[in-house]
């Protein structure tokens, strides 16, 4: 069960990164979309560093829990951008790393009141 946590941990931290990244270089796909909700490019470039900077909080332990809300977070108003777009597809998969990051969230949840 560890090596799957792991797995999970990793693919979740590469999706955030990434995601992060897109969005700070502002690729021209994430700029067209996120442009029709009113984003900005700085709003979107402040957008991708908080995905990349939680995604690499979330290697670490210590600041895992708070990485995880932090991506969580963004990842929840991309959902509500897709959903109100109608992509279906990808808000799917996004609510399936949303389910995936708070697995995360509760087990350092309890990492955390465990050391307490």
């Amino acid at each position: 069960m560890k090596i799957i946590s792991t797995i999970i941990l990793v693919v979740l931290v590469l999706l955030a990164v990434i995601s992060g990244f897109t969005k700070v270089t502002l690729v021209q796909q994430e700029v067209e979309f996120f442009e029709r909700y009113g984003f900005s490019n700085p709003t979107l470039v402040a957008y991708g560093l908080f995905q990349l900077i939680g995604g690499l909080m979330m290697v670490f332990g210590k600041t895992r829990f708070a990485g995880a809300a932090i991506v969580a977070f963004t990842f929840l108003i991309s959902l509500i951008l897709l959903l109100i777009e109608g992509n279906l597809p990808v808000s799917a998969a996004t609510i399936v790393t949303i389910l995936l990051l708070g697995v995360i969230l509760k087990q350092n949840l309890k990492a955390v009141s465990v050391k307490s």
